[in-house]
């Protein structure tokens, strides 16, 4: 029998458990929810988008959860 994580999601494999996620467009949508998910299957998750105020949210419920989270603000439209 497999886990079920905290939204009802069937785990098939632990393989992310502790190996770092790096996820951009984490301030809302599927960004977001990807790094909920992934979190609490036990990834490291390093986001950014543009909006600060939301990632450092979403870092700090992330780890107020016992994961390990990193906020970036950034934006990857920008060429340098």
């Amino acid at each position: 029998m497999h886990p079920i994580d905290p939204i009802g999601v069937k785990i098939t494999s632990n393989n992310i458990q502790g190996k770092v996620v790096v996820i951009t467009g984490a301030s809302s949508g599927l960004g977001e929810a990807a790094a909920r998910l992934l979190s609490a299957w036990g990834a490291r998750v390093v986001f950014g988008a543009r909006l600060a105020d939301r990632l450092k949210s979403l870092a700090d419920e992330l780890t107020g959860r016992g994961g390990k989270a990193i906020a970036v603000t950034t934006d990857v439209t920008q060429r340098v």
